[in-house]
């Protein structure tokens, strides 16, 4: 009986992590209302509050859930890449690989609700609220300072700042890209190529791009 009981519990946990999961990324944070959530994942109140205890909470795990280990599986290819290099830098594209490629391959994921998670990433990232914008600053902290050191050796020509600001727009193209492809249906119309497992290889290309692009004058026209 209690073996059934838990495994009741972690059903019931799962089912309201996918719900505001889903609904989540369709209206974001402040739009997804509790009722919304316990409609979809056919629970009550209570059974959230027991869980989660507060909206701001339960939408914490639903991103610790699967951004815990993205950030993790992101830091271990970097730690295989700069031990395999032997002190050496690394190329950049082996960098943005490691970070980005493994962001593309759970977003390739429609199966196992990793597509549906990057979507909600990337539409948090470009729609934060303050709760939000300091969750996310906090999750990544450790992440992205590896990932920019590494960037720094990688392209000891290229300013700091400079990386800063490349790296802030690769996030944002990629934050975008996954998002969904409205946005582009309202300047090109319908169009059938909207294979998740296609965006990889169209989106790292356009990525190194602008990594590898000669900096602008910045002087007068």
């Amino acid at each position: 009986m209690r073996e059934d009981t838990s495994k009741n519990s972690i059903d019931t946990r799962s089912r309201i992590l996918d719900a505001a999961e889903a609904l989540f990324m369709e209206h974001g944070f402040d739009g997804t209302s509790m009722r919304l959530i316990t409609g979809q994942a056919g629970v009550n109140l209570a059974a959230i509050n027991y869980h989660f205890g507060s909206k701001e909470l339960l939408f914490q795990e639903v991103f610790r859930r699967r951004l815990t280990d993205l950030n993790r599986l992101r830091v271990a290819e970097l730690d295989a890449l700069e031990a395999e290099a032997g002190g050496a830098p690394l190329k950049p594209s082996r960098i943005v690989e490691a970070f980005f490629g493994t962001a593309l391959r759970m977003a390739a994921d429609v199966e196992g609700g990793g597509h549906t998670f990057m979507r909600l990433l990337g539409r948090t990232y470009t729609e934060p609220n303050d709760f939000v914008r300091q969750f996310l600053a906090e999750e990544y902290a450790e992440c992205v300072d590896r990932f920019l050191a590494a960037l720094y050796r990688a392209l000891p020509e290229v300013g700091r700042t400079e990386i800063l600001w490349r790296f802030h727009f690769m996030m944002g193209a990629m934050s975008y890209a996954i998002a969904g492809t409205d946005a582009l249906q309202l300047l090109a119309g319908k169009f059938d190529d909207e294979d998740p497992a296609r965006l990889a290889p169209r989106l790292m290309s356009f990525l190194l791009g602008g990594l590898r692009a000669p900096l602008a004058d910045s002087g007068p026209a």
